[in-house]
């Protein structure tokens, strides 16, 4: 188990435009408060603990191999568009 936030948006060229933002010093979770599509836009994108088999195939495969405290250095499609993912812990 581990604690993940992130921002979903349609297109990938809107979550490689994020990845630069974020590459610049900006807040992930003011990022994902403005930009995020999905309803844990609302807590900067926490998701909060997930389990292996709860999510997205694409989206743990992705998730489950960042370090505590980074996030995907690229998008990541799933079934729900475009991911940047952050592992809290």
């Amino acid at each position: 188990m581990a604690h993940f936030s992130h921002i979903l948006v349609t297109h990938q060229y809107e979550a490689e435009d994020l990845l630069k933002l974020l590459s610049k010093g900006k807040s992930f979770e003011d990022l994902a408060r403005r930009f995020s599509k999905c309803t844990s836009a609302t807590k900067g994108g926490d998701l909060g603990d997930l389990q292996p088999g709860r999510a997205d195939e694409d989206f743990e495969e992705a998730a489950f191999v960042l370090k505590p405290g980074h996030y995907s250095s690229k998008p990541v499609r799933t079934k729900f568009g475009y991911h940047i993912i952050l592992r809290r812990d």
